[in-house]
């Protein structure tokens, strides 16, 4: 089978497509036919060896998948032979990724595809949705009232951590650029302020006198200093991306205001958590609240490329591999 894989740990260009044996499944994984597949920055973190997690050489990379059902093991129950699936957690912990034609799944980290939802629409979703949801809901536990302020609100991210906290009945604030005003507002944002604004956290704070709730920074910027001082009594703060960063903690507001910070990365997420986040995002796409804003799809042979420009930043919006294209439905 074709796949993109590693034979060590380096930079984009130890990327390799080409031929591997296809893999052999245990009881309780179901073999996927796969279609599509996303690149994360968290995929370039494991290839190059800055996330440190169990892998077997040679390695094939990727994180997300949507597929269809080719066979499952007697212990990996609910699945059945062409069903239309999604996964978002292969390519560590010991799994290989999800970049090949075809993959091993354990059966308690695959999830159904919703009826009529764009499979490269819901790869794309995969990995920023589900950590919008963990954020929000697993580690930040927001509540209906609570005002909710997202960094990077336009983001991949931060777009869905938009919705679902808006969808919970939480006000949210956006903090995006001046073009990115008005999506913010459809997708559920009360407010938004300009993030270029010098002045945008005096402003932030005028508008929100009893204090933010919970402060979500999908920039990856961590000024938690700034943060912290925002803070409603007994606000969080989830910190969910910014690999290097090294910022400020003032311990004195914690502790006076029952304030937190919270860590947390998608690649300790237990299984139970991320099922509970697929159900969640599923319902979401089902009823068309919840969508990609900008794809860009590139055939598994780019694959180092695509590597390359996440780690540049010159990705806009989500890049998606294809792997395969689905067989035809046969005629009625």
């Amino acid at each position: 089978m074709r796949a993109a894989y590693v034979e060590e740990l380096g930079p984009p260009e130890v990327i390799r497509v080409g031929e591997l044996p296809p893999p052999r499944p245990g009881p309780g994984d179901v073999v996927v036919e796969v279609e599509v597949t996303a690149v994360n920055h968290v995929d370039t973190f494991v290839r190059s060896g800055a996330w440190r997690t169990p892998l077997a050489f040679p390695f094939v990379i990727g994180r997300d998948l949507v597929g269809t059902v080719v066979e499952s093991g007697p212990g990996a129950v609910g699945f059945a032979a062409g069903d239309r699936v999604w996964c978002s957690s292969l390519g560590y912990a010991g799994r290989q990724g999800a970049a090949a034609e075809r993959v091993v799944v354990p059966g308690d980290r695959l999830y159904p595809l919703p009826d009529g939802v764009d499979p490269v629409e819901t790869v794309a979703l995969s990995h920023p949705a589900t950590t919008a949801y963990l954020a929000l809901f697993t580690h930040g536990r927001v509540r209906a009232g609570e005002t909710v302020l997202v960094l990077g609100a336009a983001g991949n991210v931060g777009s869905a951590a938009v919705v679902m906290a808006a969808q919970a009945g939480a006000r949210v604030v956006a903090v995006a650029s001046a073009g990115d005003a008005g999506l913010c507002r459809r997708l559920g944002a009360r407010e938004v302020f300009d993030y270029r604004d010098p002045e945008v956290f005096r402003r932030i704070g005028e508008a929100s006198p009893g204090g933010v709730d919970l402060w979500i920074d999908t920039s990856a910027r961590n000024d938690l200093e700034t943060a912290v001082g925002l803070l409603a009594p007994r606000g969080r703060v989830v910190v969910l991306a910014g690999l290097r960063t090294r910022p400020v903690l003032p311990a004195g507001p914690l502790y006076t205001q029952d304030r937190s910070v919270i860590g947390f990365a998608i690649s300790r997420a237990r299984a139970d958590e991320l099922a509970e986040a697929a159900a969640h995002i599923g319902r979401l796409q089902a009823d068309g609240l919840l969508r990609a804003h900008a794809t860009e799809v590139l055939p598994l042979d780019e694959a180092a490329l695509a590597h390359r420009r996440v780690e540049e930043g010159k990705a806009r919006g989500k890049l998606v591999l294809r792997v395969s294209t689905p067989a035809a439905e046969p005629a009625g």
